[in-house]
């Protein structure tokens, strides 16, 4: 049996979410301590629940769709992304090394930042 059509006022939090997901995932094109890709994947998930047009045009996008779709075709994160989000992180831990955070901070950061990277490093690389 198939599910009945979401109506327009239970799709409206769901695109809400999605133009959210895309602006984060914009803003963090700039600032490097924001993720990009997983915004607009989540971005592709609520409009997938919402507009199919809207999901057609983050995946059709020239410089976005390319990752979104590695994602959801195999879990996979390109080569250069890879690079990009493990300098990103190196930096940022660097930073607060050399504000001179403290030790119990850093530690935190340094097994945070050691899991994030671990699982991107662990993902089958992209086209």
């Amino acid at each position: 049996m198939q599910e009945p059509s979401p109506t327009r006022l239970g799709r409206l939090p769901w695109i809400i979410l999605g133009w959210l997901c895309v602006v984060l995932g914009f803003i963090g094109v700039a600032l490097p301590i924001l993720p990009t890709t997983p915004f607009l994947i989540l971005a592709a998930i609520a409009f997938g629940k919402s507009s199919p047009r809207l999901r057609a045009w983050l995946l059709a996008h020239p410089v976005f769709g390319g990752p979104i779709r590695d994602w959801e075709g195999s879990g996979a994160i390109r080569p250069r992304h890879k690079i990009l989000a493990c300098t990103s992180m190196a930096l940022i831990l660097m930073g607060s090394l050399l504000a001179g955070l403290s030790a119990t901070i850093l530690i935190i950061q340094g097994l945070a930042i050691g899991g994030a990277a671990s699982f991107i490093l662990s993902r089958p690389n992209g086209d």
